[in-house]
């Protein structure tokens, strides 16, 4: 990592993308991208796309999402308390006591999710709070003060948690799903480029919206590029700390490379091309079986068309959605070189088929 892509991933990562609302993150995206591709694609709903060697008739994706689970203001009651609905897998539970900023248009408006102190809770018939007990207090004396300072129904929330670094050994923070996916696929362009490599495919740099509420983005996309190849990556859980059961969970963890999964979605043949290829590079992966889909964007790829050869590489992740997600920098330099020296395994005239 360069001292330009560090001082990327922290302003991308600590920029807001909410689910929807992508477009200033994306911007930033494109921004880093540029010098990298020959050209650029953005789809109406804000997928933003780099492409390099345009024109091939073989085309190969690597893909990640750029959006960030949130909140949107519901309701407001007389009193300037605001009341907030999930967009995307936002989680009630760790809400309460968190920092957030209200994306308005006259700028950011800034937040607490309070709660009931516990000296007023009745313990013993304590519970996790629900989406429906939760509530936003602005400092608002009133209904009609929170509407003059932009705030709506419709308002979008994040937290206000940014990217801090852990032991030296991780990155944490929040929206590392899965914008630290969309800072690796632009770390491989770089590469890419620095190193002079002239591919005898097109290779289209996807970074998709809207994939925490149902791979959206990466839906309207593939059909647009029909591609033959696409290599996703997206974050996935690290089994280790308390309360998870690696029986139903499988047996990964942060630190031991990425993750290459098994499913239905994954197609067998370009998997195993991957795997092949970390073997002679001697980059360590690991293991993941999933049941009818992966629960990413390569569930789109795959089937959104006639069917795409699709395969899905993983970083481990710990405490997903919520404000310390949190990841390896080895595994992230990790997945960078295998998806760097996958596409140079492409000869870009593979066909993936398992019955020619």
């Amino acid at each position: 990592m360069t001292e330009q892509s560090k001082t990327f991933l922290y302003e991308y990562l600590n920029n807001a993308s909410p689910t929807g609302f992508e477009a200033s993150g994306q911007q930033i995206w494109l921004d880093y991208l540029k010098p990298y591709i020959d050209e650029t694609i953005i789809d109406v709903y804000g997928t933003a796309v780099g492409v390099i060697n345009p024109g091939q008739p073989y085309k190969v994706v690597i893909e990640a999402h750029a959006d960030e689970i949130s909140w949107f203001v519901n309701y407001i009651d007389d009193n300037g308390y605001i009341f907030v609905r999930r967009n995307g897998g936002s989680d009630a539970v760790i809400a309460p006591s968190m920092r957030c900023n209200l994306h308005t248009k006259k700028g950011v408006v800034k937040g607490v999710f309070g709660y009931p102190a516990i000296h007023v809770r009745d313990l013993g018939k304590d519970k996790a709070p629900t989406v429906n007990d939760i509530f936003i207090d602005l400092g608002a004396a009133n209904k009609k003060e929170v509407e003059e300072m932009g705030v709506h129904v419709g308002t979008v929330v994040t937290f206000e948690d940014g990217l801090t670094e852990l032991n030296e050994r991780y990155y944490v923070g929040r929206a590392l799903d899965n914008r630290v996916g969309g800072f690796m696929i632009a770390e491989v362009a770089r590469l890419l480029k620095e190193n002079n490599i002239q591919l005898p495919y097109t290779l289209y740099v996807v970074n998709a919206v809207q994939e925490e509420i149902g791979l959206r983005g990466a839906e309207m996309i593939v059909r647009r590029l029909k591609p033959d190849v696409a290599i996703v990556t997206d974050v996935t859980h690290d089994t280790q700390s308390p309360m998870y059961n690696k029986k139903e969970q499988g047996d990964l963890k942060c630190g031991k490379g990425p993750v290459i999964c098994y499913g239905p979605a994954v197609q067998n043949n370009l998997r195993d091309f991957i795997i092949d290829v970390a073997n002679e590079k001697e980059i360590a992966i690991q293991r993941q079986a999933v049941s009818r889909s992966t629960g990413t964007d390569t569930d789109s790829f795959a089937y959104a068309t006639e069917g795409v050869a699709s395969a899905l590489i993983s970083l481990p992740l710990k405490y997903m959605h919520t404000t310390v997600e949190t990841v390896h920098k080895d595994d992230v330099q990790a997945v960078i070189n295998l998806i760097y020296a996958s596409l140079l395994a492409l000869k870009g005239n593979e066909d993936w088929r398992y019955i020619k």
